[in-house]
């Protein structure tokens, strides 16, 4: 008789700080984020050194909360920078533990979960996991054409809430994910909208470096003129232009604070800058949803709106009002990592979906 219950542990490393999720089958029965002193994380000159430092606090935290770790079946870790791949759920191996640890495809945060997941679960002798990575490619030839041939579209976004929302929305809708076409929206520090056809996000903004509309911390796509010339007045560094477009642009840039939260609130108390902005970025967001409806040729089943900015009204309206002609809208707010992760693994541990092996 195949097992029905699974236990598992999933990661997600941040910046200063590692949350955590204890699951028995669909329900989290611990989750909490471990808060890392930023002095002692900068006593590990590289990002990789942190690997076992966090795995220690990691463990101490689950002891401490009386929770066996021998009763997990699986460890899930967020997946980093790898090579392009398929969506899907990916068991660690000692491929991809290289390519992160040496940054072959980038240096990110997110590389360290499927290191520490990785560490736990050999001790537990039990297999480890990443699920839906940002380097996600399922994108159409079509749309890596830019116009310059030097520089082809990418495909990164926000691949494992995308995907997660995209599933939710296709069952409320009585379908599988594969049989739905949407338009998803995760609208958080970046945003990134992907056309779903089939299963696939075959067309979706880069995210990453700031493609796309502006968002609360992240430029969009700028005239590329002006660009071109900023870059070469002698009056920037690289990293001062990336700054300018990936985390001092967007509304920080014009309102200095990447916070919806306080903006919306300025809004209420009758800021009109404020508004404007906002209803920019609205503006912005649902001119990419429109681009992402021609991909369909304007047969969309559904526009899912998710991430963390869309648990606010104004925003959701703003977009709504702009876009519903296209397709009803459907909102599911919040980021939800910890649950696609768990998802994911369970969908392989109940022989549902088949693992797949890294690299493609």
């Amino acid at each position: 008789m195949a097992q029905e219950h699974f236990r598992v542990l999933v990661i997600n490393p941040h910046t200063l700080s590692t949350t955590i999720g204890v699951f028995d089958n669909h329900t989290c029965i611990f989750e909490n984020t471990i808060q890392h002193n930023e002095d002692e994380l900068r006593q590990f000159q590289w990002l990789m050194d942190q690997s076992s430092y966090r795995k220690e606090h990691i463990l101490n935290q689950l002891d401490n909360e009386g929770i066996n770790i021998s009763r997990f079946n699986a460890v899930c870790g967020r997946g980093g920078l790898l090579r392009p791949i398929q969506g899907g759920t990916y068991k660690i191996n000692e491929i991809m533990l290289r390519e992160l640890k040496e940054g072959c495809n980038g240096e990110h945060v997110s590389n360290l979960g499927a290191v520490i997941s990785n560490g736990i679960a050999e001790g537990l002798n039990i297999p480890s996991y990443i699920v839906d990575p940002i380097v996600v490619d399922e994108m159409d030839d079509i749309a890596r054409i830019s116009g310059v041939p030097e520089i082809p579209r990418k495909s990164i976004f926000h691949a494992l809430n995308q995907k997660a929302a995209a599933r939710r929305a296709a069952k409320d809708l009585g379908k599988t994910y594969p049989e739905a076409r949407l338009i998803v929206a995760h609208m958080g520090g970046g945003v990134t909208i992907g056309a779903h056809r089939e299963g696939k996000v075959v067309d979706v903004n880069n995210g990453l470096d700031g493609e796309g509309p502006f968002s609360p911390e992240r430029a969009g796509t700028v005239p590329s003129g002006e660009l071109a010339s900023l870059c070469f007045s002698g009056n920037y560094y690289r990293e001062d232009i990336m700054k300018k477009l990936v985390e001092n642009g967007g509304l920080k840039g014009y309102l200095h604070t990447n916070s919806a939260g306080e903006i919306e609130k300025r809004i209420d108390d009758g800021d009109p800058f404020a508004m404007y902005i906002y209803d920019a970025m609205a503006y912005q967001i649902a001119k990419e949803i429109g681009a992402m409806a021609a991909v369909f040729n304007g047969d969309a089943d559904a526009i899912v709106l998710t991430g963390n900015l869309a648990f606010g009204n104004t925003l959701i309206k703003l977009i709504s009002d702009r876009v519903k002609w296209i397709a009803d809208i459907m909102t599911y707010p919040g980021e939800n990592e910890l649950q696609a992760l768990n998802e994911g693994v369970l969908r392989v541990l109940s022989g549902k979906e088949a693992v797949k092996t890294y690299p493609e």
